[in-house]
């Protein structure tokens, strides 16, 4: 079977090591004669798999035991409400750093619960640019502040984060386990899976401890953090067959070296996609400025849009899959996360080459 080069943005590719154990182990679990989509929550089989996840994850992230893994639903989009919703008191104010679409969709979630403020945007010059430290203005009595780590549609990335006197709130949906980061520096972090930790279905929280005690007791019970703490993630059914792909994930990434080995891979993928980018002489043109751009998606414009069409259609002739850039920004993108290859990119690449060839 002939695999597709895979740049969706989300979901995304997974490990073809892993898409092949999860085959093999479908229909039979470890003798069980079920599959792990049939096994209860509450089994030994389960239970085994849901340990490794959380126990692999602090291994690879080097997650302190001052922090605590959940496995929760909703996406990163229902954490857009929790984290105030747990976080934001009466008289606090939530700070945001605006630098893309998904941040905007934070603070509007954010401004329901209770009172917000945006502490640094690159808006004005369409997300171009992460803000340097400096430009950040916490608010008085801030609660806490909320930044989006790399930023799938403008293509985007903190390559160093803020540190200032104040409760560090991450959404690391498109990078996390991507490079090594100083998960102390956080107060918390959370990541839907589909772009590196697997497929759609599990998000993953990292939660300092002492966070708990600010936790107002009038939440409904599943948007309160501390029923997942207390319950190892298990308080009701979770998504078993996406933490099960999860650990599966985690075993393929320390069998490559940790992540400072997946780092090291994924900067020589993004170093080739940016070199044909940066040799064009013009004819692709990056959306993110040099200094902030992503390892994870690669955005940038042709010279019209009748020539990004060609560029499109040939593209999809040669199997590259997921090429079109989002709307907001146009032209193409190359999201190419964990388990995209090296070899895939280095492909697109020289694809990129030869049309340029044609018609400039």
């Amino acid at each position: 079977m002939k695999r597709a080069y895979n740049f969706n943005a989300g979901p995304s590719a997974l490990p073809l090591p892993v898409l092949g154990r999860a085959q093999q182990e479908l229909l039979d679990f470890q003798g069980t004669g079920m599959s792990v989509m049939e096994l209860s929550h509450r089994s030994k089989e389960y239970d085994a798999v849901h340990n490794n996840a959380k126990q692999l994850l602090k291994e690879l992230m080097n997650i302190p035991d001052t922090h605590d893994v959940l496995f929760l639903q909703g996406g990163a989009s229902l954490q857009f409400s929790m984290v105030p919703m747990n976080l934001l008191g009466d008289d606090q104010i939530g700070n945001y750093v605006l630098t893309g679409a998904w941040s905007e969709k934070a603070l509007k979630e954010a401004k329901k619960v209770g009172k917000t403020h945006v502490a640094a945007s690159t808006k004005e010059t369409n997300y171009t640019r992460i803000p340097a430290t400096q430009d950040i203005q916490l608010s008085e009595h801030a609660a806490y502040l909320h930044i989006t780590s790399n930023n799938t549609i403008f293509g985007t990335q903190w390559h160093e984060f803020p540190n200032l006197p104040v409760d560090l709130v991450a959404d690391m949906s498109s990078d996390i386990l991507s490079r090594e980061v100083n998960v102390e520096q956080f107060a918390l972090i959370y990541a839907g899976a589909q772009k590196n930790l697997g497929p759609s279905g599990v998000t993953v929280v990292i939660l300092r401890n002492d966070l708990l005690e600010r936790i107002p007791d009038n939440l409904p019970t599943m948007l309160d953090y501390r029923t997942y703490t207390t319950s190892n993630s298990l308080y009701n059914t979770p998504p078993t067959f996406a933490i099960y792909m999860l650990s599966l994930v985690l075993e393929w990434v320390k069998e490559q070296g940790g992540v400072s080995a997946i780092e090291k891979r994924n900067k020589e993928k993004a170093a080739v996609i940016y070199e044909a980018i940066d040799e064009s002489a013009g004819f692709y043109s990056p959306h993110a400025e040099k200094d902030s751009r992503s390892l994870m998606n690669v955005t940038f414009t042709l010279p019209n849009d009748d020539l990004t069409k060609k560029f499109l259609a040939e593209a999809k002739e040669r199997g590259f899959v997921g090429l079109a850039g989002h709307r907001s920004v146009g032209g193409c993108r190359a999201s190419i996360y964990n388990a995209v290859p090296y070899e895939a990119c280095e492909a697109l690449a020289q694809f990129m080459g030869e049309f340029r060839q044609r018609f400039f």
